[in-house]
Parts: C-alpha cells; structure tokens; sequence
C-alpha cells in the first residue's frame, strides 16, 4: 500500500496541504511533528523538516524508519539559475546534487560526495512525469521545467556566485534541502521527486524578491502536489 511522505522547510510550504488533510495523527520526533493522514485520498506523511541539508536529510531518514513510507516528494521554494525560468515558475527535478560538496582533491567531480559511486541523485522518472502533468492542469498559467536541482547551506543572492553555480553544475534552480533529501532517498532506494517553485532569482534582486513572492510560489507547489499525490 502506498504511503507518500511530502516533506517541505517552512510551514509556509506546508500550510494549505496539511489544512487539506483528513483522520490526522502528529508524532513527533527531533523536533519535528509528523501529520500523518490523508490527502485527497491518499495516505501521506506531511513534515516540516527545516532549513538545511542537515535537517533535510534526517527527516526523509525518520519517514523511511518509522512511517514506511513508498515515495517521497520534496515541495518548497527557490531561486532561479535560468534567465527563462521567472518567478512563480515550477522546477521539477530530474536529479540532484550538492553544490557545496568539494573532494576534488582526492580525484572526486565537483558536488560529488566521496565513495557513492555518483555526481547525482536521480528522480523517480514516473514522479517526475506525474509532477509536470498535474502541474499544466492546475498551473496552466505558469511555466514547468524539468532539470537538475543543486542544494547547499547557502541561501544564494549574488550575481558571481549565482553565474559560478550555472558554469559548475547546469542546474535550473537553487535551495536548500533538495539534495539531500534526494541523497537519503537513494541509500534507503525510495522513489523520489524535488518540486521547486521559483521565488526569486538568486541574483542581487533575490532579498527583494524572496518576501514578495515566497507565498504565491509556495501555492503552486502545493497545487501541484495534492493533485499528484491521488495519481501516483
């Protein structure tokens, strides 16, 4: 029986979802409240994790331990690395990797973690596809790309740094907590997807933008992911 375990770093990710929910049980565990019950039919798990991989990491760790969960779907904010990507957009990954991982001088790839045997973290082809589907029929006013997400503990907002990071990785978007939750997903081998809506766009403008659009992005990713999760 399929289990979903939707995971986002703000409450303002998580919000509408979990106002949405239905036979609600709470567990808590390192500081975080597991809301445990159903979603448009579905049964999920929905967790603020907070910011950072850190936080990221062990939630998805605690879903797989403790709730079984089958799937796992990432849903929250973040910066744009394409000029074609504008705000409001949504980000589906593909993969994802860390953009603050550096063993390069034992032989490693820029962002790839030592001994995994891979650069990138990849999404499950069939949430991915699901994503973006549900996404054109409850956004159709907005745009959805599907590519790699980069995640590091740094909130991006300069220009160099921002140009630095398209070079290096390729990625469609910035955050925080994508990568590794991507990671924690690949060790325990559950099936995965990043649903990123784009707030900003990680350059000199992004503290500007941030707290304008933070709450219409979030909405589209929530839009998104309670049609999906009835579908998957």
């Amino acid at each position: 029986m399929k289990k979903i375990g939707i995971i986002g770093a703000m409450d303002l990710e998580l919000d509408t979802l979990k106002s949405h929910m239905q036979d609600v049980t709470i567990t808590k565990k390192a500081r975080m409240e597991f809301f445990e019950g159903s979603l448009n039919g579905t049964s999920v798990v929905i967790v603020k994790c907070g910011i950072g991989k850190v936080n990221a990491g062990m939630c998805a760790q605690i879903l797989a331990d403790l709730f079984n969960v089958t799937h796992i779907i990432n849903t929250g904010i973040a910066g744009s690395l394409q000029a074609q990507i504008d705000i409001g957009d949504i980000v589906i990954s593909t993969d994802a990797l860390y953009h603050d991982m550096d063993a390069t001088i034992f032989g490693y790839r820029l962002g790839e973690v030592p001994q995994m045997g891979t650069l990138e973290f990849n999404a499950d082809e069939t949430l991915v596809s699901l994503a973006k589907s549900s996404c054109e029929e409850v956004n159709p006013d907005i745009h959805v790309f599907t590519g790699r997400v980069i995640s590091g503990d740094q909130f991006i907002s300069n220009k160099e740094v921002k140009n630095k990071l398209i070079e290096n990785f390729h990625g469609l978007c910035t955050e925080m907590e994508g990568a590794a939750i991507a990671h924690a997903s690949f060790l325990n081998e559950i099936p995965f997807v990043i649903i990123r809506a784009i707030s900003d766009k990680a350059d000199d403008s992004a503290e500007m933008d941030y707290p304008t659009f933070e709450r219409q992005a979030a909405e589209h990713s929530a839009k998104l992911v309670e049609h999906m999760v009835a579908r998957i």
